[in-house]
């Protein structure tokens, strides 16, 4: 198949220099790839040029020297430019960089959440190609980033990385030789569907957000993972109304997650509980983190700013609403962390107790 747009040319630009743009960026850099890291955050961007980004986690500490601006530095015309902000900030960081994109560029979402569309609207609107200059990815490291030019690299991970009709592109395959030097790149003929299934299988990571506990409390614990597995069942559900073609990834696997009787239901908690073993496992490296905490607890917690919900699960909702699937669990439990966010509900385990009544109210249940 031939590619939708010509390659790109220019130097990669990393759009938000966080902890998963930073990494990405740095390890790029250090293989010898043209690329600068781009943040608003202006006291980041002044620590990168002058000391390079200091890097510690689970690879051990090193320090990478790395080229960094803020939007309003950056000088175009623009190649492929990986979009690493948090995803309700993915519109108006692109509209920052709007007038350095030609028709050439590539626009990679490189962050959680169903961004892919919302950029392509973007771009077309703008005069430019649209969706055949974005590239979908999902990138399944972790990171932190602790204080200006200091990130903290939490776990491992690979990126899947697809074009948007399924393409094997020359420019995919580009851009996954240059990211590779971060981790492995896996390339995906059906980057949309993998997308979603990280969305379905990140609804278990919403509801655990709802209380301030670590993950053996919540999923670990099973009359909470039941409750977790129906959200999780209603947001495959809402896919599937959408004709996606939901993709198994490493221990979430669809199958699983269509409870039709009680042994079904023991099978999936089993699988919920070796997924917490693997999670146990892989994060005991020996390094003592700085970071205690991750995504949308983190930001809750910790940042006292709003998640990226709305961006991700919210959007799932809209999604499920439109084709008239039933999103009432997931609807709950999204409006549950609003709430949250803006101060007027606590967090604690009674958000779980209102659930489980409401799931059993509506008859969603688990068998």
């Amino acid at each position: 198949m031939a590619d939708p747009v010509p390659p790109a040319s220019g130097r990669l630009v990393v759009l938000g220099a966080g902890a998963i743009g930073g990494l990405a960026g740095a390890f790029m850099t250090q293989a010898g790839h043209d690329v600068v890291l781009v943040d608003r955050w202006v006291e980041h961007v002044e620590a990168m040029n002058r000391h390079g980004l200091v890097i510690d986690g689970v690879r051990g500490p090193m320090t990478i020297p790395v080229r960094a601006s803020t939007p309003e530095s950056l000088e175009g015309p623009l190649g492929v430019v990986l979009v690493a902000t948090k995803s309700q900030h993915t519109i108006e960081a692109i509209r920052q960089i709007l007038p350095l994109l030609t028709a050439d560029s590539a626009i990679v979402s490189f962050q959680n959440g169903f961004n892919e569309p919302d950029i392509a609207e973007l771009l077309s609107g703008h005069g430019l190609p649209g969706i055949s200059q974005v590239i979908g990815s999902i990138p399944n490291y972790g990171g932190a980033l602790l204080d200006p030019g200091r990130i903290e690299f939490v776990h491992e991970g690979a990126i899947q990385l697809g074009e948007m009709d399924g393409a094997m592109s020359e420019r995919l395959r580009s851009l996954a030789g240059q990211l590779s030097a971060l981790t492995e790149v896996q390339l995906s003929a059906n980057i949309w569907g993998q997308i979603w299934a990280k969305e379905v299988y990140s609804a278990q990571v919403v509801f655990s957000a709802l209380v301030d506990a670590p993950i053996r409390e919540t999923l670990g614990v099973e009359r909470y993972a039941r409750i977790a597995g129906a959200i999780v069942r209603e947001a495959l559900e809402i896919a599937e109304a959408n004709g996606i073609v939901v993709e198994a990834f490493d221990f979430f696997d669809p199958a699983n997650y269509r409870p039709q009787t009680p042994d079904d239901t023991r099978r999936l908690l089993d699988n919920i509980n070796h997924a917490i073993w693997l999670l146990k496992k892989d994060q005991n490296t020996g390094y003592a983190f700085k970071k205690q905490g991750s995504g949308i607890w983190w930001d809750i917690v910790y940042r006292n700013r709003p998640s990226e919900v709305r961006a991700s699960n919210g959007k799932l909702v809209e999604y499920g609403r439109r084709v008239g699937a039933d999103t009432r669990l997931n609807d709950r439990m999204c409006s549950m962390i609003y709430e949250i966010e803006n101060g007027t509900r606590p967090l604690g385990l009674q958000n779980y107790d209102e659930l489980e009544a409401y799931a059993a109210e509506i008859g969603r249940a688990l068998p």
